[in-house]
């Protein structure tokens, strides 16, 4: 898998919820409670298991959860990234 530019990064964030830090996209979910929370980082985790690319997944705060994708061994953003944020947005 190949790194992608600033450029092809900057385009696939475009209307977007997730955003950039560094070498990765990260998006912040509120949900209703501490269950609710937990429920989607498990939604998460099962799509991300069977995608075979796996995010940093963080439950926070009580009901916040914070997901980071990047494919640490390209050391940045690959098109995995972007495939799997694609399929986390429709859960």
């Amino acid at each position: 898998m190949t790194r992608l530019s600033d450029a092809e990064i900057d385009e696939q964030l475009r209307d977007g919820e997730w955003t950039r830090e560094g070498d990765a996209i990260v998006r912040e979910y509120e949900l209703r409670d501490f269950a609710q929370a937990m429920a989607m980082a498990n939604r998460v985790a099962a799509a991300a298991e069977e995608a075979g690319h796996h995010p940093d997944i963080v439950v926070h705060a009580y009901k916040h959860l914070r997901l980071t994708l990047s494919t640490h061994s390209e050391g940045g953003l690959t098109a995995a990234d972007f495939a799997l944020a694609r399929t986390i947005d429709a859960l």
